[in-house]
């Protein structure tokens, strides 16, 4: 995250409320995909995709070697993603829930 930023925290909000509001906005998977695609750099892109990949598989209880010789992402970053879906904010929960059904 950058260190200097020039928005004020209420600036800050409010730009960060205005990107929920506009992927919120989104109607299909094609446009999900494009916004993202228009967002995201590409390691960026990479990146999302590589943890959402990692909590699919952590939620099926594979091991974290498992899923990095599957994967080839860090087990590091493996962790962080446990970390997250175990006692972060219940995003990764919450989306992987709805997959389910």
């Amino acid at each position: 995250m950058k260190e200097h930023r020039i928005l004020d925290q209420h600036d800050e909000e409010a730009a960060e409320q205005a990107l929920f509001r506009a992927i919120l906005s989104l109607r299909d998977l094609g446009e999900v995909r494009a916004f993202l695609v228009d967002l995201c750099t590409p390691a960026e892109l990479q990146a999302l995709k590589d943890r959402w990949l990692v909590a699919e598989l952590l939620d099926r209880d594979l091991p974290y070697r498992q899923i990095h010789d599957r994967t080839g992402v860090s087990v590091t970053t493996i962790g962080r993603v446990a970390r997250y879906l175990n006692s972060g904010s219940g995003g990764y929960s919450k989306a992987l829930q709805r997959r389910r059904k």
